[in-house]
């Protein structure tokens, strides 16, 4: 599980994020959805790494994990799948892969590379090609197939629908739900659709300015029409 205790952060005199406490359980999916500036991609590049919290912090399995290198919390199980896709497009399907797992002992790489194919085969067929030849699902595919190289415990997933059709939006995340819950893998997903992610999330975060407004199933934050429209913005 990944335990998230008043986390804040700033930048300069402006509060990011204030006392944002959070549990992302094993085996779902939890969604952190609210409008843009509202600390959404502040906590995701906190529990990664790449920005150390004023206060707070956050465990995976009783393990701090804020205010490490994000090499090491790589290696504690905290995999991250940025905004935009972040793969190289020089290099091909399988060589992309071979980097999620690098410091991975080989068997452990071969196994893991077993599996990633086996969950998205259209990435097995595409093996030899060019990340750049890619479409757009595909290519988001082979981001997250990437990260899961590492053997994460949990999976951080920033706005995964950015520049996708919607019907590819609900397949990737239909698939990650289903990875989940057979994988036991907790996953906090980060996104501005919060249609999408709510109707694939078992909770449902709101954000709002940095502060949580309102926790509670994804079916309950969808049906409170009050709350969608103060925050949410539809």
């Amino acid at each position: 599980m990944l335990t998230i205790t008043d986390l804040s952060v700033n930048y300069g005199a402006v509060q990011a994020l204030s006392n944002v406490s959070i549990e992302v359980p094993k085996g779902e999916v939890t969604a952190v959805i609210g409008a843009n500036g509202a600390g959404k991609s502040t906590l995701m590049r906190t529990l990664s790494g790449l920005v150390r919290p004023g206060s707070g912090g956050a465990t995976v399995g009783g393990v701090t994990i804020t205010g490490r290198k994000p090499e090491d919390i790589v290696r504690l199980g905290v995999s991250l799948v940025p905004e935009g896709r972040s793969t190289i497009p020089e290099l091909t399907v399988e060589e992309n892969l071979r980097l999620g797992g690098l410091w991975r002992d080989k068997a452990g790489r071969n196994s893991t590379h077993a599996q990633v194919f086996d969950l998205f085969p259209v990435l097995a067929q595409r093996r030899k090609m060019r990340a750049d030849t890619l479409s757009g699902g595909e290519r988001q595919q082979l981001a997250i197939g990437r990260a899961l190289m590492s053997d994460p415990r949990v999976l951080l997933l920033d706005e995964p629908s950015l520049g996708l059709a919607p019907l590819i939006v609900t397949q990737i995340l239909e698939l990650v739900s289903r990875l989940a819950s057979e994988s036991d893998l907790a996953v906090l997903l980060v996104e501005q659709n919060a249609v999408t992610a709510l109707r694939v999330a078992t909770t449902g975060v709101v954000l709002n300015l940095g502060n949580v407004v309102m926790v509670g199933s994804g079916a309950e934050i969808a049906a409170d029409e009050q709350l969608r429209h103060a925050y949410l913005g539809y």
